[in-house]
């Protein structure tokens, strides 16, 4: 409602902006325009143009995007090959070898968020549920998998020795390291935090967190505190993983991108995951499954 300030945002000179409103109400018929000293308001006809205008032009920036989008790799972060993302995007690259699939080895879906809403990643898998709402907003999740969850120990770690860890059994005996020190990976130190403190289990201090197998596997030597982790985490050298039991505590891992993204290898990745969820149960809940609400929100009915 300004033709100066429109004008600054166009970059163009205001006579011209004035100029081309003038031509383009000749061309339909209409004013759309009020003009006095003091105000600019729109008219009937242009409080009936706006939102059709505005959908022509959101229409004009995706197919800008689509295509694109078409001619380059799509990146995808992974966190680890042997992981949930990365059985989907191997099996993405099966079913389509035709699209490029790029993949980054990075994790964190706090952090990986942030670079897709700034075009610099376009995929990602994690839990959404710990995402700050703002985020949310802007992206599309579509559910993937329910994780069991377990601890990481150095062999010779007292539990070690169990074939389980019962979740009762770690109160005011051991505390557990939720990787709080990361804020690259907020979104799983708010599911460690949710799953210990309901428990009254100790959460080890925030530390620097590892990355890579060999890192970890010095990580975990050195700190020797029981880490929260996905079963689905591939082996690191000289640790086991038990699994969590008394409830058994699930993580819901979704994928995660622009909800404006149009690409082939996202249509791979799609189809990859629902055909892996449908033929390995990867959607199953345990009865009697630990899952926060709002996680358990964004499942499928």
């Amino acid at each position: 409602m300004h033709f100066g300030r429109a004008a600054g945002r166009l970059y163009a000179a205001q006579q011209s902006v004035s100029r081309d409103i003038r031509r383009l109400e000749r061309d339909l018929g209409v004013h759309l325009f009020t003009r006095s000293t003091r105000a600019v308001g729109l008219t009937p006809a242009g409080e009936r143009l706006l939102p059709r205008a505005r959908r022509l032009l959101a229409l004009h920036d995706e197919l800008v995007a689509d295509a694109s989008a078409q001619r380059r790799p799509l990146l995808v972060d992974i966190n680890n090959p042997g992981a949930t993302a990365g059985t989907v995007l191997n099996e993405a690259r099966r079913m389509a070898p035709e699209a490029e699939l790029m993949a980054r080895f990075h994790g964190g879906l706090t952090a990986s968020a942030e670079e897709i809403l700034a075009h610099r990643l376009d995929v990602a898998f994690g839990r959404v549920a710990g995402l700050e709402p703002r985020v949310r907003s802007w992206l599309r999740q579509v559910p993937v998998r329910l994780e069991p969850l377990g601890l990481m120990l150095v062999e010779d770690h007292p539990l070690a020795a169990c074939e389980r860890i019962a979740l009762p059994a770690l109160a005011g005996r051991h505390r557990v390291d939720a990787m709080m020190g990361s804020p690259e990976t907020a979104e799983w130190t708010d599911l460690g935090r949710r799953l210990l403190a309901e428990r009254g289990i100790g959460m080890a201090p925030p530390r620097t967190r590892p990355t890579g197998a060999e890192e970890m596997a010095l990580y975990i030597r050195r700190h020797r505190d029981p880490v929260l982790v996905s079963m689905q985490l591939p082996p690191v050298p000289g640790t086991v993983v038990r699994p969590l039991v008394d409830p058994v505590p699930l993580s819901l891992v979704s994928m995660v991108f622009d909800s404006a993204l149009r690409h082939p290898g996202l249509d791979a990745l799609l189809r990859a995951a629902e055909k892996l969820a449908a033929a390995e149960d990867w959607m199953h809940r345990p009865a009697g499954a630990w899952l926060p609400a709002e996680d358990a929100a964004l499942l499928p009915e």
